[in-house]
């Protein structure tokens, strides 16, 4: 199970930290994604990591401004996103899945999260 928090309204400009929380098996043994999905729009995956941690996929969307990071002895997933514009408006949700293979594709996660809404505006 994962339990996305920490989404809210902020300014243009500001910073917001996303956690989700794992439970059940280690998210050690897991690739773990963060995606979003605006109204009206598809979802899109903005920031992915390999099981082992070491290999991270960006989208050019949100690259330079959003890390992904995983803290497994606390079990927990993050995405510290900086410099927010509006059109990073979005409900966002954490993922998990078995493998690497393609861990950047959406499609090929099996685990998600409810999701929590970060709304940027002035």
């Amino acid at each position: 199970q994962l339990v996305e928090s920490g989404g809210g309204w902020v300014q243009p400009g500001g910073s917001l930290r996303l956690s989700c929380a794992g439970s059940g098996d280690s998210l050690a043994y897991y690739a773990v994604g963060w995606f979003r999905q605006a109204a009206g729009k598809d979802r899109e995956g903005l920031a992915c990591m390999t099981v082992s941690g070491v290999e991270t996929f960006y989208a050019d969307s949100v690259k330079g401004r959003f890390t992904i990071s995983r803290d497994i002895a606390k079990n927990m997933l993050y995405l510290q996103m900086n410099s927010l514009k509006p059109e990073d408006t979005a409900r966002y949700s954490c993922a998990a899945r078995r493998g690497d293979i393609s861990y950047y594709s959406e499609s090929t996660y099996t685990y998600w999260g409810q999701g929590t809404q970060v709304t940027v505006s002035s």
